[in-house]
């Protein structure tokens, strides 16, 4: 596989690239992301922010660290490195794309992977008695229906999922209690707190929406429709 085939393969394992990349950079061994940092990542993935830009910005964020004479503890979270990720996208916005072209010969997965994916996401939404999950899952298997055409555009077919889910999100948060909501708020306050103020507004507020999204999606057991999950 060439260099740009190897990148479009590593798109479709954001997560894990992200993940391995902070533990190497962090340099003590096995660290566990939380729900904070899954909830930012899934956000820089929805947002576009490349892959590289993410890497980058995590190696810059820890040689600043290191660079201090005092250091008081360690890096205990992703947002650590918010700033620095948003810096290196920006740096490469006038020179790359958003995010990748991706094409089915560049995929991970094979079709009938994600035809296994969709379809159980499907009957999973189906099951649920609350108004609106039965016509997302119409629309999933719509999409399965002519999963053959839309594979020949798999950044199109997985902003056609995302969107999807987007939709699922505004159903569960209706769905939901005060409490859980009131709640799931709470934890994300706390887990925020030392990073406010390295996040601007506009990336609080997208961060605040991914990690309540997230939460309801594991609180309710939703499935999740992205390629990113398959």
């Amino acid at each position: 596989m060439n260099e740009d085939g190897l990148w479009r393969y590593n798109y479709f394992n954001y997560f894990t690239e992200v993940e391995e990349h902070f533990q190497r950079a962090r340099g003590t061994g096995l660290f566990l992301m939380s729900p904070l940092d899954w909830a930012l990542v899934e956000q820089w993935k929805n947002s576009g922010v490349p892959l590289e830009a993410v890497l980058r910005g995590i190696d810059a964020a820890f040689e600043k660290w290191h660079s201090r004479k005092k250091k008081t503890q360690n890096v205990n979270s992703v947002a650590y490195c918010a700033q620095a990720v948003m810096i290196e996208a920006q740096a490469m916005a006038a020179n790359i794309d958003s995010a990748p072209n991706v094409k089915p010969e560049d995929a991970p997965f094979p079709i009938h992977d994600v035809r296994a994916h969709l379809e159980k996401a499907a009957a999973a939404l189906d099951a649920r008695p609350q108004p609106g999950y039965g016509e997302l899952a119409a629309s999933v298997r719509a999409v399965v229906a002519n999963l053959e055409d839309h594979f020949r555009d798999l950044q199109a077919l997985d902003q056609r999922l995302t969107a999807l889910e987007e939709k699922m999100a505004a159903i569960a948060r209706t769905t939901a209690s005060e409490e859980e909501l009131v709640r799931h708020r709470q934890a994300l306050d706390w887990q925020l707190a030392p990073y406010r103020s390295k996040l601007s507004a506009d990336q609080l507020a997208r961060l605040e929406r991914s990690y309540l999204d997230r939460a309801l999606f594991e609180s309710a057991a939703l499935p999740r429709l992205s390629l990113f999950y398959v």
